[in-house]
């Protein structure tokens, strides 16, 4: 891996640095642009990101069956993490709470995610499969009705993973 190579940012942006990958064998941390979060969607800051078999796999050959790395792809798709920011339309989260990640985000529109199948949907995008970015980076934006609160007391940031 390379060291980190630091941009110049305002006073107002935060460091985001994050794990990605560039082909077989390539990955690298690097400063990472900050989200801001879209209508439906939540900025957080990443608290446990776990690596699986499938990151492991895409660092190793660059693609899983038909998924492919064709460009950079932050790694990391089972994860947990707090709201920091609140896009428009969001109303079961607030800033400060701590979440787990649902990382497969359907179409919401096929029979499949009608009738509550979403995780048949053809169309889902999912957290570090190409060409969908994961979290393993200190700050990324994921939709809200995919997060799921967690009482901080009760749970560790490693078990909601």
């Amino acid at each position: 891996m390379e060291r980190v190579q630091k941009k110049s940012r305002t006073s107002d942006e935060v460091e985001n640095i994050a794990a990605v990958l560039y082909g077989v064998d390539d990955l690298r941390m690097v400063e990472w642009e900050t989200p801001t979060p879209k209508a439906g969607e939540v900025l957080l800051r990443m608290q446990s990101v776990g690596i699986c078999g499938s990151d492991v796999h895409f660092w190793e050959w660059g693609k899983i069956g038909d998924f492919v790395v064709t460009a950079p792809m932050v790694m990391g798709h089972e994860a947990s993490g707090c709201v920091v920011a609140i896009g428009d339309e969001v109303k079961h989260l607030k800033v400060g709470d701590r979440v787990a990640i649902e990382p497969g985000v359907p179409c919401r529109r096929c029979d499949l995610c009608k009738c509550g199948r979403y995780n048949l949907c053809p169309d889902v995008k999912f957290g570090a499969c190409p060409p969908t970015h994961g979290y393993l980076t200190h700050y990324c934006c994921h939709d809200a009705d995919f997060c799921f609160k967690y009482v901080w007391n009760s749970v560790s940031s490693c078990d909601a993973v």
